[in-house]
């Protein structure tokens, strides 16, 4: 993905700037040690014509369920082949497709947050629209798991991108890291009313992805290591934070660790 035609659609893709391939490969190299050092097995996905610069935020294009991949249809159109590209290699490790967002609806995973095992929280924003949400319920409604909607404010507008991920990660099963002025009242009441911790993030790293944290299970979070104040908060909180460094992979694409990863299973 270094070639010229690949990396001179940046700016169309909403990279801050032109990236230094080998920062963003030497980052990544770094993220992947961290996941496999912590128990993970580190699966890449191959190299497509057909993908951008975006593939390598992994989260986006499926949902993995109990059922297997929900196919996403990117509100990003630029983004529509990585779901196809997803179901092909996890037809290869076995993994079925359980089902697929299609037009009208669109559907981001970025927008997804399991609240626990039988709760779906969906961003409903410009990456993410109602059908998509429609179709996301009547597919897991079956399987006795309640999707809500959640409203995302305008932001920078439609051409930005702001996912629900962007403004909550969840660091443990009560424990969630979040943007507070960025969420929705009702979000907010309803994180409150379930019982959940709230810790918020240093507002000014909003700009370098603070919120977005990777929770390895047993109180362990993989995050960005510009974010100092964010970590020190919740190296406080009890949490054990490993970081790495994201100027070009994570900070240049608007994607942090967890948007750079399709979790396939977890226990």
């Amino acid at each position: 993905w270094d070639r010229a035609e690949k990396l001179a659609a940046w700016r169309d893709l909403g990279f801050q700037r032109l990236p230094e391939f080998a920062i963003a490969q030497s980052q990544h190299d770094i993220l992947c040690r961290l996941l496999s050092e912590a128990g993970a097995e580190v699966i890449c996905l191959p190299l497509s014509e057909a993908l951008t610069l975006d593939a390598v935020y992994a989260h986006d294009p499926s949902l993995a369920t109990d059922d297997g991949l929900i196919l996403m249809n990117p509100g990003k159109t630029s983004r529509v082949a990585e779901a196809h590209a997803h179901a092909t290699f996890c037809a290869r490790l076995g993994i079925p497709v359980f089902g697929e967002i299609r037009l009208p609806g669109t559907s981001e995973a970025g927008d997804i947050v399991w609240l626990d095992p039988k709760t779906l929280l969906v961003g409903h924003g410009y990456r993410t629209n109602k059908s998509g949400i429609d179709q996301m319920r009547a597919l897991l409604a079956p399987k006795g798991v309640d999707v809500i909607s959640a409203p995302l404010p305008y932001g920078s507008g439609p051409s930005a991108c702001l996912h629900l991920m962007s403004l909550m990660s969840m660091l443990d099963e009560r424990t969630i890291l979040v943007d507070l002025p960025w969420l929705a009242v009702e979000t907010v009441e309803l994180l409150t009313a379930r019982g959940f911790r709230l810790i918020e993030i240093e507002y000014s790293e909003r700009d370098t992805l603070a919120c977005n944290v990777l929770s390895l299970g047993s109180k362990r979070l993989v995050a960005i290591e510009e974010n100092v104040k964010t970590n020190r908060r919740l190296g406080e909180a009890g949490f054990d934070v490993r970081t790495f460094p994201g100027s070009e992979i994570c900070i240049n694409g608007s994607g942090g660790p967890t948007c750079l990863t399709r979790s396939l299973l977890r226990k």
